[in-house]
């Protein structure tokens, strides 16, 4: 008995040795960061040492905050955000619904080529994608920065997953009991569906806020620009400017940091949810 009380304690040593390695290596990027952005002239500190002992300056953040382009570009990524994060909750759940509960033609061959989009790189179809929203007239649009996006795969495919785990008989009862399938499948499932749906909302809006390869091909005038493209135009040919780059990437990290900090427990339930069903 002592010596597997022993082992436990060891394992568990063992275990917070490691998460604190994981958590110090994930964190100093984002201390660098920020230590970065409180500095009036960054480049001249070589060390983390040198930074951490430097004056401090929040000179950077205002000149961000004060800029006009960096408040549109902060409001272009929230409505952006949160258009393709609504749509994805609702046509993933619609589609993810049909390949689990309904049968169609070719719904194998259909649903083998959702699993076949999530191998493409998105590199691949960079020039197939930019002609057709060329040939729509989207380039420069809110068109092209959510209409390509407000369904994918993945979501597809983890809605489907979590919804062939819920138990088809409360349906049943429900078709019985005269209730439509629009109740069904709002009323019903969708509640049930609620972890899976959170997991996904967070997942596709994080996605798009930190998006900078389509975004940055379908736009070329300030308007449209999403806060990841704005940010680039700080690398210059000769120089970078460290100083309102690492601000305006601080202030673009908070909203991620506080949706992380307001929903962890939905997303754990979320991912951990369709591995305790049966």
């Amino acid at each position: 008995m002592d010596s597997i009380v022993r082992t436990t304690k060891l394992h568990r040593i063992i275990v917070g040795v490691l998460l604190a390695i994981v958590a110090i290596g994930m964190a100093y990027p984002m201390v660098w960061m920020l230590l970065l952005s409180l500095r009036a002239v960054p480049e001249q500190y070589g060390s983390l040492a040198d930074l951490m002992f430097a004056p401090t300056t929040t000179s950077n953040y205002t000149d961000a905050l004060g800029s006009d382009d960096f408040g549109r570009y902060m409001l272009n990524s929230v409505i952006v955000g949160t258009i393709v994060t609504a749509g994805n909750v609702l046509f993933c759940f619609l589609v993810g619904y049909a390949f689990a509960r309904r049968a169609f033609a070719f719904k194998a061959l259909l649903f083998a080529t959702v699993l076949g989009v999530l191998i493409i790189p998105p590199h691949v179809v960079m020039i197939p994608m930019y002609k057709l929203m060329a040939t729509l007239g989207w380039i420069n649009t809110y068109w092209a920065l959510i209409v390509p996006w407000l369904v994918t795969p993945f979501g597809v495919f983890l809605v489907r997953q979590y919804v062939a785990s819920l138990p088809a008989e409360l349906e049943d009862a429900a078709r019985i009991d005269g209730a439509g399938e629009w109740y069904i499948l709002f009323g019903i499932v969708m509640p049930l569906a609620r972890p899976v749906l959170t997991v996904l909302a967070i997942y596709v809006f994080l996605s798009n806020w930190n998006s900078f390869l389509f975004p940055f091909l379908f736009t070329n005038d300030e308007a449209h620009r999403t806060l990841p493209v704005g940010l680039a135009f700080y690398v210059g040919k000769q120089s970078i400017d460290w100083g309102h780059l690492m601000a305006g990437a601080s202030i673009s990290a908070l909203p991620i940091l506080a949706l992380f900090m307001m929903f962890q427990r939905r997303i754990i339930e979320g991912l951990t949810a369709g591995a305790l069903k049966e």
